[in-house]
């Protein structure tokens, strides 16, 4: 048995999961995309908006589906998600950033939250509190003098 030098290896495995658009599922609008670019910019369509239906999706399951209606509530109108791209000059990169952001999206909104585990103050922190109460019920205590 080999022992590895740096110490054990650990793979963290992603938190968020996979997630994949079916094609179908997914229309395009493009439109003219300003900044840089020069004469290329005023004649073609590069700025990408892709738009998925998520209330219908046939890609995740009703938990997921769910969980990412809940998750992404602001950012969609009439249960569809709109990502927007224009940061390339060439609408195909414009396509594949979108498409990469709405699959990142949707892939952390389905993650399921963990579970909260339970715990207890501890000792240093119930006695700072106690402390801090006692002194703030003295300062208070203060101020009831008369005016002589």
């Amino acid at each position: 048995m080999q022992v590895c030098p740096e110490g054990p290896v650990v793979s963290h495995a992603p938190r968020e999961p996979r997630v994949t658009i079916p094609e179908a599922e997914i229309s395009w609008r493009f439109s003219r995309s300003g900044g840089p670019g020069g004469q290329h910019v005023n004649t073609s369509d590069t700025r990408v908006e892709l738009i998925w239906s998520l209330a219908s999706t046939q890609a995740l399951t009703p938990e997921q589906r769910e969980r990412a209606l809940t998750a992404l509530r602001g950012r969609l109108v009439d249960g569809r998600l709109t990502v927007v791209s224009s940061q390339y000059r060439s609408q195909l990169r414009n396509r594949d950033a979108a498409r990469v952001r709405l699959e990142q999206l949707v892939a952390r909104a389905i993650v399921p939250p963990r579970p909260r585990r339970a715990t207890k103050p501890s000792r240093g922190s119930q006695v700072r509190r106690l402390d801090a109460k006692k002194r703030r019920g003295d300062l208070k205590r203060g101020r009831g003098g008369g005016w002589d």
